[in-house]
Order: C-alpha cells, then sequence, then structure tokens
C-alpha cells in the first residue's frame, strides 16, 4: 500500500510520542531539555491548534511511520517559523518519507507567508542534517527564539 499524508488528530498522539521517544533513544539523544522530556510530546495535536502552525503525519497500511511541522516558536525573528519534530520509524527510513514530510511542511509555511524556517537538532542525526542542507538550510553559530530545547547544538536556518 502506499504511503500517505496527512494533518494531525488526537488519536496520533500517543503512538506519536512514543515513536519520537523510540527514535531520540536510538540516536542517544534522549536527555533533559530535549522533546524526550518535554510534556507536550504527548499532546501534539493540541499543540499544533496554534494558529500559523501545522503538523503532518505519514502512514503506510495505517500505521504511522513519520511525522514533521511547523510551529511559531516564540522569540523568534518575525517572518520566521521552526521546522520541529522531524522524525520517521527505523522502517520508514531511504523512502523519502522525511524528505516528503519536509517538503509538506516548507509548503504550510509558504502558505502562512513565513519567509524563513528555522530548526534545531543534534550532530548524531547525520543524515536529517544532510537532508536539511540538501534542501538549502545553512548552520548557524547560535540558536534563535526560545523552543525550551537547550539540549540542541545544530542549528540552522532555510531562507525561502
Amino acid at each position: 500500500m502506499a504511503i500517505t499524508y496527512r494533518k494531525i488528530e488526537e488519536r496520533d498522539n500517543a503512538v506519536l510520542a512514543e515513536l519520537i521517544r523510540t527514535v531520540l533513544r536510538e540516536f542517544k539523544v534522549d536527555k533533559p531539555g530535549t522533546v524526550y522530556t518535554d510534556p507536550t510530546t504527548d499532546h501534539l495535536s493540541d499543540v499544533f491548534t496554534v494558529e500559523q502552525s501545522d503538523y503532518w503525519i505519514a502512514e503506510e497500511d495505517g500505521i504511522l511511520i513519520g511525522g514533521c511541522g511547523i510551529y511559531p516558536t516564540s522569540g523568534l525573528p518575525d517572518g520566521c517559523v521552526e521546522l520541529v519534530k522531524l522524525y520517521t520509524s527505523a522502517e520508514a527510513r531511504g523512502k523519502g518519507v522525511g524528505k516528503m514530510l519536509m517538503q509538506k511542511s516548507i509548503e504550510s509555511a509558504q502558505h502562512f507567508g513565513y519567509n524563513e524556517i528555522y530548526l534545531e537538532s543534534f550532530p548524531e542525526l547525520t543524515t536529517a542534517i544532510s537532508m536539511y542542507e540538501k534542501i538549502g538550510f545553512k548552520k548557524l553559530s547560535a540558536p534563535l527564539g526560545n523552543s525550551g530545547h537547550f539540549a540542541c547544538n545544530v542549528w540552522m536556518l532555510l531562507v525561502l
């Protein structure tokens, strides 16, 4: 069956939270100051009811295999939104799911009129960082905004 993409729903919360935490454990970045300990991770459908935010889900055969979104994080410059919570299951990797989720999130950002997209990550997530760079994200020397995820130490920006 084909992979389908849709917006987040309340029914996704528990499965998505477990997927995110599983990926963070897999890459050994399951630590304080990340979404791993962020209580909102368990209620992401509520988080993405904020205006000018979107979160995309990827499903294969009815099973949630990934997600990614944009969020107007406080403290970001005008016209800038954060690309957030891009995670795919181990089984989904290499199928273009992450790239498609990111593309849908970029399209959402453009739809809302943003002209820059910021993200935070970890050096351990080399494949994701490489994908960000191929799309056109450039590394920054310091974080932007107030995400609360103080453990992240890779910061990138894409000018649309």
